[in-house]
């Protein structure tokens, strides 16, 4: 095994254990997020949707930030500044919720959404030192070390809320974003002192855009731009990402609302455990299957799949038990959308300028999500939950058109 073989190794085994660590965190809290929001603004209120929202405006913003931050000082100072600040918004969000503060639970959620962009910068991590033809399958392992984590964060949150309930009398809703703080901090620590030496130097990435940076030679939005016009398939990574993304944030978040509505908000939590587990569990097969059978193909997988899942959503009423399958495919389908997309942007753009275009992407897709996630309450307000699944399957049937539209080009641009 060669030395970068071996410092890949390393890498991947520092990020899977992050991973688990901050997607523990993320799915633990995120998932009370409405509930939160019912409990300061009343059961009816149409904002539950806010709570996501916020944080997935957060990983936007900080996506980017992150991005240049990694630009300069590599993919460890990066990856701990994410998780640093999201340690600090858990803390805020937590007091949020005792006081009883709108404003600084949301800014607390702001916050809190670095450890989520720091998450998903963590896939690109993974690819600095991997081969072509494996950067699929390095990006699965890092999006599958989250299923551990992800799956058992909800089913942690009963005993955050009795534990915090019972030793320090804080509200309900407060033991699970202090102690997603606590999540946090086990992955800046493992970041901190084990991801030496940084891939993105190792790979040359560093230094190459460090001076072009100096020599004035780049301007960061005129490239992502560029690449974004003369590039089809950068353009169909970054319509991929956004729209899986936008689908399965809308849907999920309005899933515990609607059915704790229906009286089942004790069974959401294993609801959304399992989308989770969909969401990562079968990463492995998908890396490989992408790196096999091509990241277009991988892609219309993912459509077909959550065209599926939505119809069934819209059709489930307040089944919980229609919403077990059909929240699972939510998180397949996204999974499946998001490898591929990612990996096909990856082999779209050159390593001197893969961290900035990366970023750009990460602030695009987590952005739409956001705004997804802040509209679904009101439409699940005005239309109905099964409505606002449908909605879903449209935007998804949007996005298989312009893939099969679109195939002849991308093979065109490899060949």
């Amino acid at each position: 095994m060669s030395s970068v073989q071996q410092i890949q190794a390393r890498t991947l085994r520092v990020l899977v254990v992050g991973q688990i660590a901050g997607s523990a965190a993320l799915s633990a809290a995120v998932t009370v997020g409405a509930f939160v929001i019912q409990d300061l603004l009343g059961q009816t209120t149409p904002w539950g949707g806010v709570a996501s929202a916020t944080v997935t405006i957060g990983t936007a913003f900080m996506a980017q930030v992150l991005s240049r931050l990694m630009l300069r000082q590599g993919r460890r100072i990066g990856l701990m500044a994410g998780y640093s600040m999201a340690i600090m918004g858990g803390l805020v969000a937590g007091l949020g919720v005792e006081l009883q503060s709108l404003t600084v639970f949301l800014i607390g959620l702001f916050l809190f959404g670095n450890g989520q962009s720091a998450n998903l910068l963590s896939r690109y991590a993974a690819t600095d030192l991997a081969e072509p033809t494996e950067r699929g399958a390095a990006m699965s392992r890092i999006l599958f070390a989250s299923t551990f984590g992800a799956v058992f964060g909800p089913l942690l949150i009963r005993p955050a809320e009795e534990l915090g309930q019972s030793l320090f009398g804080w509200n309900q809703y407060t033991g699970p974003w202090v102690f997603s703080g606590v999540f946090f901090f086990s992955s800046l620590v493992n970041v901190a002192l084990r991801l030496k030496p940084d891939p993105l130097f190792v790979a040359g990435g560093l230094r190459s855009q460090q001076t072009r940076d100096v020599n004035g030679l780049v301007n960061p939005g005129v490239k992502v731009i560029s690449y974004l016009k003369s590039s089809p398939k950068t353009r169909l990574a970054f319509y991929g990402m956004m729209i899986s993304h936008i689908t399965m944030v809308a849907v999920m978040t309005m899933t515990p609302v609607h059915l704790k509505q229906h009286g089942h908000e004790t069974v959401s939590a294993y609801i959304i455990s399992l989308h989770i587990a969909g969401m990562y569990a079968f990463s492995p097969f998908i890396g490989r299957f992408s790196d096999r059978n091509g990241r277009l193909n991988t892609m219309l997988v993912g459509c077909f799949i959550l065209i599926v899942s939505t119809v069934m959503s819209a059709f489930a009423g307040s089944n919980p038990i229609v919403f077990f399958p059909s929240l699972w495919l939510l998180g397949i389908g996204w999974s499946f959308g998001l490898i591929g997309a990612s990996s096909l942007l990856v082999d779209s753009v050159p390593i001197e300028h893969r961290v900035r275009v990366q970023g750009s992407a990460d602030v695009a897709m987590s952005l739409c999500g956001g705004i997804a996630g802040f509209s679904s309450g009101f439409i699940r307000k005005s239309l109905g939950f099964p409505w606002l699944s449908m909605l879903g399957t449209f935007v998804v049937l949007g996005l298989t058109l312009t893939l099969l539209l679109n195939i002849e080009h991308v093979v065109a641009a490899e060949s």
